[in-house]
């Protein structure tokens, strides 16, 4: 079965950071930053507590358009911008609009807000194969 992709389809991800989402993070790519793994430190920097790797809230991102796009092989690149960390008990929620289909190649844009309507990401552009 064919599938067919257009400008302005949307798609959503949900995703909640737990308490131990930046630990996990940080065994599984060795980014063991304390302002990611130590409240402490995270507070004494001035960020409110532990956060989130980037690089994880970036992959949650990517995960919102492979499940539109339906395979991880077909994301060809990705670009972001960060404007707020993700804190423990955060819930985000990632907005992704297509904005171009032509010559075999998808582009969207993908903004991501928190539980407070705080932008998380602006003008995430993520691309794959068609």
């Amino acid at each position: 079965m064919s599938r067919t992709f257009a400008v302005g389809d949307t798609f959503t991800l949900v995703r909640t950071c737990d308490a131990y989402r930046p630990i996990y993070y940080a065994a599984a790519s060795g980014d063991f930053n304390p302002i990611h793994i130590d409240p402490k430190v995270g507070a004494e920097a001035g960020l409110g507590g532990a956060i989130l790797q980037g690089l994880c809230t970036l992959g949650w991102a990517v995960d919102a358009f492979i499940g539109y796009l339906g395979d991880p092989g077909r994301v060809s690149g990705v670009k972001v911008r960060f404007s707020r960390p993700v804190s423990p008990g955060d819930v985000v929620t990632f907005s992704g609009r297509v904005t171009s289909v032509e010559n075999g190649k998808l582009v969207a844009e993908i903004a991501a807000v928190n539980q407070r309507d705080e932008d998380i990401l602006k003008g995430a552009v993520v691309e794959g194969r068609v």
